[in-house]
């Protein structure tokens, strides 16, 4: 018997626009979640999108999945954790009493 070579036809398409049998069976082969599954796909053109690979049994799919990439970081927002000051220092330094930090001038009133 001679074997025949079966070509499968590779769609791409986002998940939106598959049948609800083809959802559910991705997300039965995909319980917990694409993340680990994704894969950029670099178009010719510089552009690119993530994808999810999905194989039938006469269809290879690659399923778009919508990132959203956070490159709006704040400068503001690193100081919260990068704070050069630190809290309550002088506190540590010399503990409750401030004398240390206060001259006494009281002796500059007296007559010699």
């Amino acid at each position: 018997m001679a074997k025949q070579n079966i070509v499968k036809k590779h769609i791409v398409t986002s998940f939106h626009n598959l049948a609800p049998e083809l959802q559910d069976a991705v997300r039965e082969k995909y319980p917990l979640g694409f993340t680990d599954a994704m894969i950029r796909v670099d178009k010719p053109n510089g552009d690119f999108f993530y994808a999810v690979p999905f194989d039938t049994a006469d269809i290879a799919y690659m399923i778009k999945v919508d990132v959203k990439i956070d490159d709006n970081s704040s400068d503001d927002d690193d100081k919260d954790y990068y704070d050069d000051e630190i809290k309550g220092a002088d506190e540590l330094q010399g503990g409750d009493d401030d004398s240390a930090d206060t001259v006494d001038n009281s002796d500059d009133d007296l007559d010699v």
